[in-house]
């Protein structure tokens, strides 16, 4: 049987860590932390950033992760704690299983996503234009 959205979800956040947008905000700064928005340009365009993140498109992922992909970021080489994040956090728990799945056992998400990191506060550049 087919499994929806719901079920990867559910599957994805039983093994992964979330954090709240108050610990995240703690971790913005730090050297050994890339913040990585997912959110495709229009949004951010439209909404801003959290700065400093990285920008990587959801579908790019895994090919920017693989050391053997011609497409790989050294970013993802660097070593350092990988906060995901997307609009409203569904993006952000797929994509934190597979990043995990592929080897950066450091990485988290934002419960919420940026909808939730802008609602407690976190500092957001403002949209560029």
């Amino acid at each position: 049987m087919p499994r929806g959205y719901k079920e990867m979800l559910a599957e994805a956040n039983a093994r992964i860590e979330t954090v709240s947008p108050e610990t995240a905000q703690e971790m913005l700064g730090r050297d050994d932390v890339l913040f990585v928005d997912l959110r495709d340009p229009r949004e951010r365009e439209r909404e801003g950033m959290i700065p400093g993140a990285f920008s990587c498109p959801r579908g790019m992922l895994e090919f920017w992760i693989d050391p053997e992909s011609p497409y790989h970021k050294t970013e993802f080489a660097s070593g350092k704690r990988f906060v995901f994040f997307c609009a409203g956090g569904w993006r952000s728990a797929l994509a934190t299983a597979t990043a995990k799945d592929m080897g950066l056992d450091k990485a988290c998400h934002i419960d919420g996503g940026f909808g939730a990191w802008r609602k407690a506060g976190g500092a957001v550049e403002p949209p560029k234009g």
